[in-house]
C-alpha cells in the first residue's frame, strides 16, 4: 500500500481555481476539429488512435472528454432496420448517466492515464512511470468482458517518459477490440515518431478574442475586453486564466512602465517589481514575470521585423515598441536577447538563484540592449 494517496494532492491536469476539462460540457471555437470526428464517425471509419494537438490550454483536453464522452453515450449502430439516426451532434446532455460517471471518474468504459506517484509511493511523479501504463492494459483486459466501446484518455502523452511511451506503444500497434486512444499533446514533434504514426491527429488552433471571452465566461470569468488577454495569452484559455489569477495583466503593465524611459531606466520601479518574484509562495508569480519579459521581448522583435505593431495588450505598448524596435536590426538584437535571457531564467532556476536578482539582472540586460541600439 502507498504510504500517501494520489487523491492527497492537486490534479495534474486541473488548472487551479477552474473546471477540470472533463467537467467542461461545450467547447468553444474548434467547430472544424468536432466536425472532422462527426464525419469520420458517421462514415464508420473510426480510427482507435488520436492525438489531439494545438498550444496549451486552448481546450484539447475539454475536447478529448468531449469525443470520449460521446462515444460512451452513443449507442452502436448494428445495421438493423431500427439504427438510431446519425447523429448530428458531439453534445451529450449534463445528466445522462455516462456524463454523471465521466464527471466523477467512474464511468467502467474509461480510463484516465496520467501522472501518478512515483516509484516509493510517498509523492506524485514528474513524469507519466511505465506502471500506469501497466494498470492501462490491466484496465482492458478487465472490462474486455463487458463488450461495447472504450476510451483511454492519456493527458498529457507530453508526460510519458520512454519506458511509458514504449509501452503505450504496443497497445498503439496491437489495440484491444473497440477501444479508442485520445492522446492529448502541447509538443507532438517530441513524441515518438511510431506513436504519432499510429494516431489521426486533430489539431486545435489559438483562440480569436471573442471565442476567448465565451470560454472564459463557461470557465466562470467575465471579462470586459478580451483583446489583451488574447494578446498575452497567445489565444489560449489556460494561460489567460493563469494571467488573471496571478494580476498577469497589472504585471505587464508595469513592465512597459518601466522600460518607456530607456535607456534610462526606472530603478526603483525596477526594485519593486524585482521583488514581486521573490520569497516562498511567489514561484508562480516569479514564471509569469519572466515569461511576460520574453513575450515583450518576441513583440518588439516581430515589430521590427514586419514594421508595424501587434495590437495592444496595454496602453502604451505599441509606441514603446515602435521606437524600441524601429527596423530588422533592432528586430534581430531582441530575438538574440530573448535567446539569451530565457537560457538565463532556466539556468538560474535550476541553480536556485535568487529571484529578484535574477529578474533585476534581466532588466539590466534589457536596458543595455536599449542603450546600444540607441547609439547606432
Amino acid at each position: 500500500m502507498p504510504s500517501v494517496f494520489l487523491g492527497d494532492f492537486p490534479e495534474p491536469d486541473r488548472i487551479e481555481g477552474t473546471p477540470h476539462p472533463r467537467e467542461t460540457p461545450a467547447l468553444i471555437g474548434h467547430g472544424a476539429a468536432e466536425h472532422e470526428f462527426l464525419s469520420v464517425f458517421n462514415a464508420g471509419r473510426l480510427h482507435h488512435g488520436w492525438l489531439v494537438t494545438g498550444p496549451r490550454g486552448v481546450g484539447k483536453a475539454t475536447l478529448a472528454w468531449r469525443l470520449a464522452r460521446f462515444l460512451l453515450a452513443t449507442p452502436e449502430d448494428d445495421g438493423g432496420m431500427f439504427a438510431p439516426p446519425k447523429p448530428t451532434t458531439l453534445d451529450v446532455p449534463a445528466d445522462h448517466p455516462v456524463a454523471r460517471r465521466m464527471a466523477a471518474l467512474s464511468e467502467p468504459r474509461c480510463y484516465l492515464l496520467r501522472r501518478g506517484l512515483n516509484e516509493s509511493e510517498k509523492a506524485p511523479a514528474q513524469e507519466i512511470l511505465v506502471k500506469e501504463v501497466r494498470k492501462l492494459k490491466d484496465f482492458f483486459a478487465l472490462s474486455a468482458a463487458d463488450g461495447g466501446r472504450r476510451v483511454a484518455i492519456v493527458d498529457s502523452a507530453d508526460d510519458l517518459n520512454t519506458a511509458a511511451a514504449n509501452a503505450l506503444l504496443k497497445l498503439l500497434e496491437e489495440p484491444p477490440a473497440g477501444v479508442t486512444f485520445f492522446l492529448i499533446s502541447h509538443q507532438p514533434f517530441k513524441l515518438l515518431p511510431t506513436i504519432r504514426s499510429r494516431c489521426r491527429e486533430l489539431r486545435l488552433h489559438p483562440l480569436a478574442p471573442g471565442d476567448m471571452a465565451r470560454a472564459l465566461e463557461n470557465a466562470g470569468t467575465l471579462v470586459e475586453d478580451p483583446q489583451p488577454l488574447a494578446e498575452l495569452a497567445g489565444g489560449s484559455v489556460g494561460e489567460a486564466l493563469r494571467l488573471i489569477h496571478l494580476d498577469g495583466l497589472a504585471i505587464y503593465e508595469n513592465l512597459i512602465a518601466l522600460f518607456a524611459g530607456v535607456p534610462r531606466m526606472d530603478r526603483p520601479r525596477a526594485i519593486a517589481l524585482s521583488e514581486t518574484g521573490s520569497g516562498k509562495g511567489n514561484e508562480a508569480r516569479f514564471d509569469l514575470v519572466v515569461t511576460l519579459l520574453d513575450l515583450m521581448l518576441a513583440r518588439l522583435a516581430r515589430c521590427g521585423t514586419l514594421g508595424q505593431t501587434p495590437p495592444e495588450a496595454c496602453r502604451n505598448e505599441a509606441a514603446l515598441l515602435a521606437r524600441l524596435s524601429p527596423d530588422p536590426w533592432a528586430a534581430r538584437a531582441w530575438a538574440d536577447l530573448a535567446q539569451s535571457l530565457s537560457s538565463r531564467a532556466r539556468r538560474g532556476k535550476a541553480v536556485n538563484l535568487d529571484p529578484a536578482a535574477l529578474l533585476m539582472d534581466m532588466f539590466l540586460q534589457i536596458e543595455q540592449t536599449a542603450a546600444t541600439l540607441a547609439a547606432r
